[in-house]
């Protein structure tokens, strides 16, 4: 049985499980969650993270490396940040019409006089551009703040490609690094179908079929805006740009989707996503090892379209109207909180708290939609290292046609 499909088992299994549970025995259902599901999911998260760090400074030094020319590097950086800034407007317009269709925040009586959130301030986007140098790359390493190591990786991996023969012994350890930790993943991976069972169980058990029933509509407009957003937004430029069948791309990246459905964090599935991208979708090493972690850090559709129909629901919810120069406000205020928040803990809440305040809409009414985040941020975090490998696999093909033009030339 192919491990994807285990990984699928596993989640329907425990989807199953905690529902039962949390219906007919909640006391056994809080035994077997301290004892069972979270130390599964937390040793399986545990050892996926044990590999984030090493694996964005190896794959980002090699895949900086490994385009050589600065002016390939600069062109494949305009493409990625490019196409992450529209899909994520896409995204975030997407979710805003379809709350407008449904309206979920008129869909009952919420209690929005004792809703209450305590927003975490995040740091402007201006200061997060400027700390993305690390001043002690060991301190970026040891915080694992993705960006300031993503920027010394790619120093690194550009003075290697200067100093050519002179770095060859260094450039060989990389690789076997690299080499060594793609083949931990792999073992890792053996793991997994128990680590989701464990996570998706220990969530919808604690969350409950109360507070799904009470949000219901709700999660239904976000669940329908990201499959419309996978479906057409990534399938459509799959097909457009990249030339290829958006249904194989689909299939043949679903096992790293099932990872990151299981364990809400795109950093924490990223040595899946890449060998996923490498082996099944057949985008160079290089690339990925560029892409898919730079994507890790800003790139998040998913969450902008949570913050999207967030934003409207609870506007409706406390009887506000939002003019289309708000809307507009939102949807620009989401993209560059997706840059300014990026490694910041709790980023989707606290990303959606930046967007609430550039509207003067209630941040309290946060509250309303805390208690089912969990589950929703299992979907969307699936959603969000799709498009990584959507884009690795358009710059793949653009870079192909590239070559092939200078080889005409």
């Amino acid at each position: 049985m192919k491990l994807s499909t285990k990984i699928i088992i596993a989640l329907i299994v425990g989807l199953v499980v905690g529902l039962v549970l949390n219906l007919t025995a909640p006391d056994l259902f809080q035994h077997l969650n301290t004892y069972l599901f979270t130390p599964l999911g937390k040793i399986f998260l545990n050892l996926i993270n044990m590999l984030v760090v090493p694996i964005v400074f190896f794959s980002i030094v090699l895949g900086t490396a490994g385009l050589g020319d600065p002016k390939k590097l600069g062109r494949i950086g305009v493409k990625t940040i490019s196409y992450f800034l529209i899909t994520t407007c896409i995204a975030i317009i997407i979710g805003i019409a379809l709350a407008y269709v449904f309206e979920p925040g008129h869909a009952g009586d919420f209690d929005t006089e004792n809703a209450s959130f305590e927003a975490k301030e995040a740091p402007p986007v201006s200061e997060t551009l400027l700390n993305i140098i690390p001043k002690n790359p060991v301190q970026a390493f040891v915080e694992g703040n993705m960006l300031q190591i993503i920027t010394f990786s790619i120093f690194v991996g550009f003075a290697l490609t200067m100093l050519g023969e002179k770095t060859k012994g260094l450039l060989k350890i990389v690789e076997q690094g690299n080499e060594v930790m793609m083949y931990l993943v792999n073992v890792i991976m053996k793991f997994a179908p128990y680590g989701a069972f464990g996570l998706i169980a220990s969530a919808v058990g604690s969350q409950g079929i109360d507070a799904v029933k009470a949000m219901g509509l709700y999660m239904f407009v976000v669940l329908l805006a990201l499959v419309v957003h996978m479906l057409f937004t990534y399938g459509s430029s799959i097909y457009i740009l990249a030339k290829r069948n958006p249904f194989t791309f689909f299939k043949d990246f679903s096992p790293a989707m099932s990872v990151a459905f299981s364990t809400s964090s795109s950093n924490a599935t990223l040595p899946v996503s890449m060998n996923v991208a490498q082996t099944k979708l057949k985008v160079p090493e290089h690339i990925s090892s560029f892409v898919q972690p730079l994507g890790a850090t800003i790139n998040m559709d998913g969450t902008a379209i949570m913050q999207g129909v967030a934003t409207i629901f609870i506007a409706q919810a406390y009887g506000l109207d939002l003019t289309f120069t708000q809307l507009v406000t939102v949807v620009l205020t989401a993209v560059l909180a997706s840059i300014g928040t990026a490694g910041v803990p709790g980023v989707g809440l606290i990303m959606l708290a930046m967007v609430l305040k550039s509207v003067n809409l209630p941040v309290e009414g946060i509250a309303l939609i805390i208690g089912i985040d969990r589950l929703l941020d299992m979907a969307r975090t699936a959603v969000n290292i799709t498009g990584d490998a959507a884009c690795a696999v358009i710059v793949t093909e653009t870079e192909k046609k590239h070559a092939a033009k200078e080889m005409t030339a």
